[in-house]
């Protein structure tokens, strides 16, 4: 079997946190359990290029359950867990490109090994084995049913190209789910950021000023943890309606030039390029700790970091200390690269419970009804969202309410007015 992973003999390790991880993630373990009997997967290729982490794991083994044969390689370098990637190849026998740290050169090879079993099915965080498939792989496309996309910045790129009538094969935006950008974007990044930052720095939240760029899913998450652990939370928003949601929701909300005077925690989360760039530099308050919890490491404009620092060096393990010529240091946590998954360890397993499971819904969508959706981004069928809430509250133990018939004709009738 084909792979590269950093050790092998990690893999025992791997599976206990794989099996600890599972036991959290009773939606997909119900999911893998119909896959098994039923195998609607029989035969599909299945390339996934996603966080290699204990929760990916459960997935990757849900998708063979199903009957599928799967390659997994990282969507991000610092996001590996070298002992699930280990695990993966030695104990569940999944092909699995993957080492935590890896430079460029070896990350896209990595993708490129993915795109070389021929699949059918792409299953991406950040939309770049799409890109690479359509930029340098076209003749990959021959065979290609359709594919799903995890998070917003690869729904964005996805959107973009088909905007361009550029993408060639209809994608599921399975970020775009309700009982994954709520629950996922939400819960699972504001409590993995806040984790992931303490875990770096070991510095207290509570009585600083914890600035977020970016008011999605993601930035709610972040600044509600935030501040739940007594920081004094500050809001940069470009859209008025989320900087309005921003106030009446309690926080400060101001442009982020004035945000950099006063930031001692400053998170970005926007998908976009350069939101702190030398300008903020220029007047950021001395001891400032700065990260990233968007996919690329692009929304800290880290050549202009380098570039405006007259020093720099590593304080901590992935923590990055940069002296400026008056004697300011600010420190960058893992290269601007997602904190959430490079300092910690990503989403707790109940959240991607849900969030893999509309992966693995969606791959069986796909198959049963690619034939008729044409090249596009499509969004998760209703029903699919609604089953995996159902099962998850059935997992919690949570009853629910079922209309009457009296009130199910009442709701969808106009005949009754005010009495």
């Amino acid at each position: 079997m084909k792979h590269h992973v950093k050790d092998p003999s990690l893999a025992a390790a791997g599976k206990a946190r794989i099996e600890w991880a599972d036991k959290d993630m009773p939606v997909l373990a119900s999911i893998r359990e119909r896959f098994e009997a039923e195998k609607p997967l029989k035969g599909i290729r299945i390339a996934a290029c996603l966080h290699v982490t204990t929760e990916t794991a459960n997935l990757m083994r849900t998708l063979k359950a199903g009957g599928a044969e799967c390659v997994l390689c990282a969507s991000n370098p610092l996001s590996t867990q070298d002992d699930v990637a280990a695990a993966l190849v030695s104990e569940y026998g999944i092909s699995t490109y993957a080492i935590k740290g890896e430079d460029t050169e070896s990350y896209y090879a990595h993708i490129d090994a993915a795109i070389a079993f021929k699949p059918q099915i792409t299953m991406d965080d950040g939309a770049d084995v799409v890109g690479r498939i359509h930029a340098e792989f076209p003749e990959a496309l021959t065979g290609i049913l359709g594919g799903t996309e995890e998070t917003t910045t690869g729904v964005i790129r996805l959107a973009a190209m088909a905007d361009d009538e550029a993408l060639k094969y209809p994608i599921i935006a399975v970020n775009e789910a309700n009982t994954k950008h709520l629950f996922d974007n939400r819960y699972g990044t504001g409590q993995s950021t806040i984790d992931g930052i303490i875990r770096a720095t070991n510095r207290l939240i509570a009585g600083r000023t914890v600035v977020v760029t970016g008011y999605g899913w993601c930035g709610r998450g972040a600044a509600m943890r935030a501040d739940g652990l007594g920081g004094n939370v500050v809001i940069c928003e470009v859209d008025p309606l989320k900087a309005l949601e921003a106030v009446m929701d309690g926080y400060r909300v101001m442009p982020s030039i004035e945000a950099a005077k006063i930031a001692d925690i400053w998170i970005t989360v926007t998908g976009d390029l350069h939101v702190i760039g030398r300008e903020h530099f220029e007047v950021m308050k001395d001891g400032a700790i700065i990260c990233n919890s968007g996919h690329f490491n692009v929304e800290i404009d880290i050549p202009a970091l380098r570039e405006y620092a007259v020093s720099e060096r590593e304080v901590r393990p992935l923590v990055e200390e940069f002296t400026f010529a008056d004697g300011r240091q600010v420190f960058l946590l893992a290269d601007g690269r997602l904190v959430n998954l490079s300092c910690a360890e990503g989403h707790p397993a109940s959240v991607m419970d849900m969030s893999f499971a509309n992966q693995a819904l969606c791959a069986e969508f796909m198959v049963e009804n690619c034939v008729d959706m044409e090249a596009g981004v499509y969004e998760v069928p209703q029903e699919i969202d609604e089953e995996i809430a159902a099962l998850k509250l059935a997992a919690m133990g949570v009853e629910i309410d079922v209309l009457t018939e009296e009130q199910e004709k009442y709701l969808s009738s106009w005949q009754e007015g005010t009495v």
